[in-house]
């Protein structure tokens, strides 16, 4: 194995990881009742669980370094947003702890991930 082919499959990966955050975020959220928080919550929750996902597929094509950790900027901000509205719609009682744990350890896990790959990228800047 070659580290361009270990990168490769990496990047499927973290893509496929991604969009399946998003589709479970969406899944989630559509759960909820309809209210004026609770509307608030799903849009919020939609949009940056989305971006999560766009943004990371956006950088795998980036031309340049600066352009990639960029767009990694974006997700990583965008999977920390998800995280705080799935903690904020847990506080406001709209999810059970051991409904939402799986999607709040995800959030998290690919914070961490993408936080980890920027820094390797700037590093090779």
């Amino acid at each position: 194995m070659t580290g361009d082919y270990d990168l490769g499959r990496f990047k499927t990966e973290m893509k496929k990881r991604t969009k399946r955050f998003a589709h479970d975020c969406v899944k989630v959220v559509l759960g909820l009742p309809s209210g004026i928080l609770e509307n608030h919550i799903k849009k919020q929750l939609i949009r940056c669980s989305t971006s999560v996902a766009a943004n990371y597929r956006a950088s795998c094509i980036a031309q340049t370094i600066p352009s990639v950790i960029s767009k990694m900027s974006i997700a990583i901000e965008e999977a920390d947003e998800s995280e705080f509205w799935i903690e904020f719609a847990l506080e406001e009682k709209l999810f059970t702890i051991e409904n939402i744990q799986p999607l709040l350890d995800e959030a998290h896990e690919i914070t961490s991930i993408l936080i980890k790959s920027r820094h390797t990228l700037q590093q090779k800047k």
